[in-house]
């Protein structure tokens, strides 16, 4: 199907600033310094130097960055220390959660919408009395991936088989919008942007967003791109499938109630019925074939969903602590001075 408006450039952000010695080794690196020889351990795997260095890693095999050689995404010493890196990230999850494998139990506790006027998360702060400037920021937070919505979770297509296989090929076929690029999830998010005064521009915020946003989406990225973890990125992609509808439906409410157009709300408009109809895709078509065929990998695809619960509380507690002082959650705030 082709698009009834003129697609946009394809073009490559800048490479962002290092946040300390190990992303500014990889960083050196990308410029066409010395190979990077860093030491990461003792560094903090959920803070803002290895997240960082994570990112720039990891976006070698998405749109990389300008003026940066695409050969590096197969650079041997560059390859070394993400795998340092991601040993360091993924040890810290593991020692953080607890492991278990039944995933019937894990997916029918995402099932439970917790209810309430004092509910805590962002959805909910927003729908009741969230200010614009703070859902501004959640939207560039956001950004660094929904403007490439579903990328990370197409490398375990290759890697699954049968019907598993097909069923997440029908969902991803949603989340590129069913054949219409106009409808792609990462296009209605970038007009999303644009309606509520944000640069939709790829990777434009990365300097912005701290190491809990960018955990979130390397998380899905080193699932991805790992066969090992292939288990993990399915049930990584089970909850946020499972759980998107009912906080996508708080969101257009809080866009209503503060006024944005039509643009701004269809994104998660969109969201509560897809993401609904993709629910029983996963569970049904995805989750059961794949674990008939690897029963093994239940273990991996509780550990998916409970990373995925982790980092997002970690995320949702940043933001909602910065909000309750009236700062921003963000590295540098954006144009518009946070209320206080």
């Amino acid at each position: 199907m082709l698009s009834a408006t003129a697609p946009p450039a394809v073009t490559s952000p800048p490479l962002p600033a290092p946040r300390g010695p190990v992303s500014a080794a990889v960083l050196d690196a990308l410029r066409g310094g010395p190979a990077p020889a860093v030491d990461v351990t003792g560094a903090d795997p959920y803070g803002d130097d290895v997240q960082l260095a994570l990112h720039c890693c990891y976006e070698l095999h998405y749109r990389g960055f300008d003026g940066v050689d695409d050969d590096l995404e197969w650079d041997p010493a560059l390859l070394a220390l993400r795998g340092d890196l991601e040993r360091l990230f993924l040890g810290a999850l593991r020692a953080d959660l607890e492991p278990g494998d039944d995933v019937a139990a894990e997916v029918d506790a995402l099932l439970v919408e917790p209810v309430g006027p004092d509910v805590v998360g962002v959805s909910h702060h927003l729908r009741r009395d969230g200010e614009l400037w703070q859902l501004r920021e959640y939207v560039a937070h956001r950004s660094v991936y929904h403007l490439k919505e579903a990328d990370p979770q197409a490398w375990v297509i290759p890697r699954l088989s049968g019907p598993a296989k097909a069923a997440l090929v029908t969902v991803e076929h949603d989340e590129y919008g069913g054949g219409d690029p106009d409808r792609m999830h990462a296009r209605l998010f970038a007009d999303m942007m644009r309606e509520v005064g944000l640069d939709d521009a790829y990777g434009h915020y990365v300097d912005a967003v701290p190491a809990e946003t960018l955990a979130e989406v390397n998380l899905m990225s080193m699932c991805g791109l790992r066969r090992s973890l292939r288990g993990a990125l399915v049930g990584q992609f089970a909850a946020v499938e499972l759980t998107s509808s009912p906080g996508s439906e708080r969101l257009v409410r809080a866009m209503r109630r503060l006024g944005c157009g039509p643009a701004a709300i269809a994104f998660y408009d969109e969201h509560v019925e897809a993401d609904a109809v993709h629910e029983q895709i996963i569970r049904r078509g995805v989750l059961g074939p794949m674990l008939a065929a690897e029963p093994a990998l239940a273990a991996d695809v509780v550990f998916g969903i409970r990373a995925f619960l982790l980092l997002g509380d970690r995320l949702s507690a940043r933001l909602l602590d910065a909000w309750s002082r009236g700062e921003s959650s963000l590295r540098r705030p954006l144009d518009e001075r946070p209320a206080g």
